[in-house]
């Protein structure tokens, strides 16, 4: 584990390491103070492949990029961003889905340190009560041979600017700082979500998303609800079914079944 000096803040790797147990040999991890984005980083110069998960954390990600050509908004210190390299061997399951598993493994941590009312919208947000936490974003790059590497970017929420400007399309946001009496330290945060996603993507890589379709499921955000889905050429209005065992979003219109693949779209909430 590296990291670059810091002087907002400077990561406890001891702590880390502590809470990564038998795991953290599985992880090369490296903690900057800031750059532009750190799956940008990772993407544009991936580290060779020495069997391990390497991680790249940003105290501050100056142009976090989201779903959609989006911007992540950050502020220093606000959030925990960060990005896994994860690479398949040819023939594994990737990547229909993928954002479905990380979803769940983000849930299944954010859960085990005590916060409640976790559910997850399709295909790439963690939601608190109704407001979004956490985003994720996959980009996959095809490697000699078949492989792919595919850079799973996460941004967690943790303490928002009390003058922080939303977007007037991006209300409804919240933060652990407001869910949580106390929020764990960085560490320990960055420790329980990496203790889920690895054991999640080795059972993705070995069965793909179907074996996790019932657990994403009783995390619906937007089960049996109405939804709209738009963009992409696509503008479908019905009532939300869940996830196929690929990862598609099934929506019920009248006496058809629309599957929507994760592409360019939006999902919300029916008018």
């Amino acid at each position: 584990m590296n990291s670059s000096p810091s002087s907002v803040f400077a990561p406890d790797f001891a702590a880390l390491t502590a809470g990564l147990g038998s795991l953290a040999a599985a992880f090369d991890i490296r903690w900057v103070e800031e750059c532009a984005s750190t799956n940008s980083a990772l993407l544009n110069a991936l580290p060779g492949n020495d069997g391990r998960a390497h991680v790249l954390v940003a105290t501050w990600q100056r142009a976090g990029r989201g779903r959609r050509g989006r911007q992540w908004m950050a502020w220093p210190g606000a959030s925990l961003t960060f990005s896994v390299l994860w690479r398949f061997a040819p023939g594994a399951h990737a990547p229909a889905g993928l954002s479905l598993a990380v979803g769940l493994a983000l849930a299944c941590a954010l859960e085990k340190i005590g916060l409640p009312f976790v559910t997850l919208k399709w295909p790439n947000d963690v939601l608190v009560r109704g407001a979004k936490i956490a985003g994720i974003l996959v980009e996959v790059s095809p490697e000699h041979g078949g492989a792919l590497a595919a850079v799973i970017g996460i941004g967690l929420n943790l303490r928002l600017p009390a003058d922080a400007a939303i977007p007037a399309q991006m209300v409804g946001v919240t933060d652990l700082a407001r869910e949580l009496a106390e929020a764990p330290a960085r560490e320990t945060l960055l420790a329980a979500i990496l203790s889920e996603l690895h054991p999640m993507l080795t059972a993705y890589a070995s069965s793909g998303f179907g074996l996790m379709r019932e657990a994403w499921q009783q995390r619906n955000a937007f089960v049996d609800l109405p939804v709209q889905v738009s963009g992409d050429g696509l503008d479908v209005t019905g009532v939300c079914l869940g996830v196929g065992e690929e990862g598609a979003l099934l929506v019920r219109t009248g006496d058809n079944t629309h599957r929507v693949y994760a592409g360019d779209v939006s999902l919300r909430l029916a008018p």
